[in-house]
């Protein structure tokens, strides 16, 4: 299995006097079919949430408003984003581990994910994270 690297989209934003537009759109946009959407809010700023990688799943992240950052380890790199516009698209593989932190109080998280949930693609453990990924990468 090659290494798969995390990546920033920066989208388009459309508008004028009236206001501003951003559009998403599966394998224009993102590099992927979007099967789930979901969006995280109300997390206090002192909360780390995540803690887990995928088998499978790709996620798109996108502040729409306000920020956040998230921390990404893949084995070989391990780096913070800040999240902090909504035309910024972070590109999370499964090889991830990723945990989000520093929300501000107005943040909201959006996610689109390439597969539906099923609790058997998360690795909630770091260690089996660890001793999956590092044999693979």
């Amino acid at each position: 299995m090659n290494m798969i690297e995390s990546s920033i989209i920066n989208n388009k934003k459309m508008g004028d006097d009236k206001g501003y537009l951003t559009v998403i759109e599966e394998q224009i946009t993102v590099p992927f079919d979007i099967k789930r959407v979901f969006y995280i809010y109300g997390t206090q700023e002192d909360v780390r949430r995540g803690y887990h990688a995928h088998y499978k799943t790709r996620q798109a992240l996108v502040s729409v408003s306000g920020s956040c950052k998230v921390y990404l380890n893949n084995t070989k790199r391990k780096t913070d984003i800040l999240l902090d516009s909504p035309t910024k698209i972070l590109i999370l593989e499964p090889n991830d581990w990723h945990e989000m932190y520093d929300f501000s109080e107005d943040c909201v998280l959006l996610v689109l994910a390439s597969h539906l949930y099923d609790a058997e693609d998360y690795i909630r453990d770091y260690e089996k994270f660890i001793e999956f990924y590092s044999e693979k990468l």
